[in-house]
């Protein structure tokens, strides 16, 4: 009697749980065989149990590196690896297996046990997200990052000079490569100089070209990087590198639309559309006469603000999702996701270096990662030992030490016209955290709060 109370009791508690469960002996027959395991498979328990468990599941890996065989062998469990399997019907299911030895009280090894977790709305969820984050290559669910993009679809038909501003690493030139692919010139060049990257004494030769004959190594003509993008686009990055000499002669550019190489007599037409970017902030340049003023208000025509990747928090685990995908290709992994750890400590970092400096993270991640999970430990050193955890808010540090939290949090809730999803996503938190937060601070929201669509203007 004690011994069927136990069985049927644990046989209770498996039922309850929403993860397939089924368990194997030495000679690998399913012994026990779970409610969702039944729902995943569309096999009944009564099929299933006493049969092979590669006669129930077909999965992806069942024929050359099963799972729970490798643990049973070695001893080893295996935690959330991605796998397919095939239900009944013959469909192909995405889980996520864990495997763990069976022993009996006197600790000798009798089976397997494996749980898998169907990953079938996840996926289709991605797909989903993917189709409606993605912006030509810029991938983003921020909403201002959508009114960029918003903006860059009216550009498409007119050739205005833009002017790029943001910080390091926010994906200026990516912008730039949208900018030029969906307007009428994108079967046209796009044609790329870094102001910064050049002394001052080449930039001038490579932007405008020059004649055999214009200084003594100059053997023959050389066309410049306008010359190059004839027809298309030129973007100059860093433009407030530019030195004085090289911006009056681009501003002829701009105004009369042509320009003179080095040693040449007749001026050539610039057939360009000039996208320029930059760092810096050229108002402030302007004043202390470091930059033309006449230039800049010809290249601020439409201005294009990029914000910080501390700004658009809901969209790091777009990113991870991407960066894993292109270092599988590149490296040849199977890294299928980061752990919760690693996304809670990646969502909390500020990201001085922005985009570009979390796909350096995840690049390196994934070179020291031997396994489909990225952990807290494949991380470097100092994303690794940053457990700012108390406040989980896209700000600087400087604007923390500044304002209290309920500041912060009632800020956002505006900024986000009071819903509640959306303010989560972008601090980075749960949204029951968010409205555990709320009822903490006394805030008092709307009768339109969390639960509306509504979208700010």
């Amino acid at each position: 009697m004690v011994p069927n109370l136990l069985k049927d009791q644990t046989q209770i508690i498996l039922d309850s749980i929403a993860d397939g469960v089924f368990t194997v002996d030495l000679n690998w027959k399913i012994t026990t065989f779970n409610r969702a395991a039944e729902k995943i498979t569309g096999i009944s328990k009564q099929k299933a149990i006493n049969r092979h468990c590669w006669e129930v599941f077909s999965a992806s890996i069942c024929e050359q590196s099963c799972a729970l065989g490798r643990t049973m062998e070695s001893g080893e469990p295996i935690v959330d690896l991605a796998i397919y399997i095939v239900n009944s019907k013959g469909d192909r299911i995405p889980v996520s297996i864990s495997t763990a030895l069976l022993k009996d009280k006197t600790g000798l090894v009798i089976g397997g046990v494996e749980t898998f977790r169907d990953l079938s709305v996840v996926e289709a969820l991605k797909k989903e997200l993917s189709n409606r984050h993605t912006f030509q290559d810029i991938i983003s669910k921020n909403r201002k990052m959508f009114q960029l993009f918003e903006m860059v679809e009216l550009l498409a038909d007119n050739d205005s000079t833009v002017l790029l501003v943001g910080e390091s690493g926010t994906g200026k030139e990516l912008m730039a490569k949208a900018i030029h692919s969906v307007g009428h010139r994108f079967n046209g060049p796009m044609i790329t100089v870094n102001c910064s990257a050049l002394p001052d004494t080449l930039l001038e030769s490579e932007l405008f070209g020059y004649k055999a004959g214009a200084f003594t190594d100059a053997k023959k003509d050389k066309p410049g990087r306008l010359s190059l993008a004839q027809g298309g686009t030129l973007f100059l990055d860093e433009i407030g590198e530019l030195p004085s000499l090289v911006q009056v002669k681009l501003l002829r550019v701009l105004q009369e639309k042509c320009y003179e190489p080095l040693g040449g007599l007749h001026p050539e037409k610039a057939d360009v559309r000039i996208i320029a970017a930059t760092n810096q902030n050229l108002e402030e340049m302007v004043k202390a006469g470091k930059f033309r003023r006449d230039l800049y208000y010809r290249i601020n025509v439409v201005k294009l603000a990029l914000p910080p990747l501390r700004e658009r928090k809901e969209d790091i685990p777009l990113l991870i999702e991407h960066f894993i995908k292109k270092f599988n290709r590149l490296q040849e992994k199977e890294i299928c996701r980061v752990s919760p750890e690693t996304l809670e400590r990646l969502m909390i970092y500020d990201f001085p270096g922005n985009i570009r400096e979390l796909e350096n993270i995840l690049e390196y991640a994934s070179i020291v990662c031997r396994n489909s999970i990225i952990r807290l430990e494949h991380l470097p050193e100092n994303i690794r030992n940053n457990d700012r955890t108390s406040i989980l808010f896209s700000r600087s540090s400087e604007s923390l030490v500044k304002k209290s939290e309920k500041v912060i949090l009632h800020e956002a809730l505006e900024n986000n016209c009071w819903n509640r999803s959306a303010t989560a996503a972008q601090l980075g938190i749960h949204p029951s955290t968010l409205w555990r937060k709320i009822k903490r601070f006394g805030i008092k929201t709307p009768l339109l709060d969390g639960r509306s669509r509504k979208q700010c203007p």
